[in-house]
C-alpha cells in the first residue's frame, strides 16, 4: 500500500512516498481503507519537534514520540473511511461501515491507504450528513474542543471568548459553546473575521488591531485553543470565570472518555450544530506542499488530505 513515512525529524520534506506491506487485523482489530485525512498544526508539530511549552514538556514530547526520530514514522492524527475487513472477535463493526477516527491513541498512521485499529479504540460510525473528507477533520480537533468545552459547564447566556478561532480547534469551540446557549466572542486576524461570525459568532475581535484584555469586558470563560495568548486575560475574567488553553487543558481531558467524545461529536454534527470548516484540499501526492501551508500559520479550519477516491 502506499503510504508517507517520516524517518527523521525537520521540514516537510522529511515526508517520503513509499509502498509498504498492507496491514492485516488482529482478531479484535478492524482494517480501514482511508479515503481521507488531514494535516493540523499538531501533525506539522510531531514531524518538525516543534513543541510549545516549557522543557519538561518538550522532554515529555520527545520520550513520547521518539527522541531522534519518530517512534511512529507514519503520521496522520484522524482519518475517514471504510471497513474492509474485521477480525474475528469483533463484534462493535462490520465490513462495509463507514467510520470516521482520531488516531492519536493507536500510533498515528492515517498518512497511509490503510490502517488497523482496535475495536474499542477512538472510533465511530461516520456521520450520515457528512462526506469523507469532511468527517476525516472532524476527530482530533472536534474531540479536544468538545472536552475542553466540557469542562466550563456552559450555561445559557453565559459570555465566552475564544482565543484563535479561525483554527481547527477554535472554530470547532465557537460552534459548541453557541450550541450551549453561550453568548461567543471570537478572536482571529482580519481575514478570518467573517468567517468566524458565519460560525455564529456574536462578536469577533481582530488580534492584529487590538488585544482584548485592554477592552474593559469580561467573560465567564475565555478559551485561547491555540495556547499562544501573551497577554493578561486575568482582567478579562469575572471574579468566578474559567481560562482554559488547547496546550495544558488537554492534558485532563480523560483517555477513557475519548471514544464517548467523538460519538457525542457525531450526534452534534447530525443535528446541525456543528459543521467542518475545510481551507484546502490536497491529494496525498502533495502531502509536502499540505505540510508547508500549514506551517506558515495562517489555515483557516481545516487541511484535509484526500488519500482515495470513493
Amino acid at each position: 500500500m502506499r503510504a508517507i513515512v517520516c524517518e527523521r525529524y525537520g521540514p516537510p520534506e522529511v515526508l517520503q512516498f513509499v509502498d509498504i506491506e498492507k496491514p492485516v487485523p488482529r482478531d479484535d482489530e478492524v482494517l480501514i481503507k482511508i479515503y481521507a485525512t488531514s494535516v493540523h498544526r499538531g501533525d506539522s508539530r510531531m514531524r518538525s519537534l516543534d513543541i510549545p511549552g516549557p522543557g519538561w514538556q518538550v522532554l515529555m514530547a520527545r520520550i513520547y514520540l521518539g527522541f531522534n526520530k519518530p517512534k511512529n514514522n507514519i503520521l496522520g492524527m484522524e482519518l475517514a473511511g471504510e471497513i474492509e475487513a474485521v477480525g474475528k472477535d469483533v463484534t462493535l463493526f462490520k465490513t462495509g461501515d463507514e467510520v470516521f477516527a482520531a488516531t492519536v491513541w493507536s500510533g498515528f498512521g492515517a498518512y497511509a491507504e490503510y490502517k488497523c485499529m482496535r475495536e474499542d479504540g477512538v472510533l465511530a460510525l461516520k456521520p450520515t450528513n457528512m462526506n469523507f473528507e469532511e468527517a476525516a477533520v472532524m476527530p482530533s480537533g472536534g474531540i479536544t474542543a468538545l472536552g475542553i468545552i466540557k469542562m466550563a459547564k456552559i450555561q445559557p447566556g453565559q459570555e465566552v471568548l475564544i482565543y484563535g478561532a479561525s483554527g481547527s480547534v477554535g472554530a470547532f469551540a465557537v460552534q459548541l459553546a453557541k450550541a450551549y446557549g453561550a453568548e461567543v466572542t471570537g478572536v482571529c486576524s482580519t481575514s478570518n473575521l467573517e468567517m468566524v461570525k458565519s460560525l455564529g459568532a456574536d462578536q469577533v475581535i481582530d488580534y492584529t488591531q487590538e488585544d482584548f484584555s485592554l477592552r474593559g469586558e469580561t467573560y465567564d470563560v475565555i478559551f485561547d485553543a491555540v495556547g499562544l495568548y501573551q497577554g493578561d486575560y486575568k482582567r478579562s475574567l469575572k471574579k468566578t470565570g474559567i481560562y482554559l488553553n488547547a496546550n495544558t487543558s488537554t492534558d485532563n481531558i480523560d483517555k477513557k472518555d475519548v471514544t464517548a467524545l467523538l460519538k457525542e461529536l457525531k450526534t452534534l454534527i447530525e443535528a446541525g450544530k456543528i459543521k467542518a470548516v475545510i481551507d484546502r484540499s490536497y491529494p496525498l501526492e502533495q502531502i509536502v506542499e499540505a505540510h508547508r501551508y500549514v506551517d506558515r500559520g495562517h489555515k483557516k479550519g481545516n487541511v484535509v488530505i484526500t488519500v482515495a477516491e470513493r
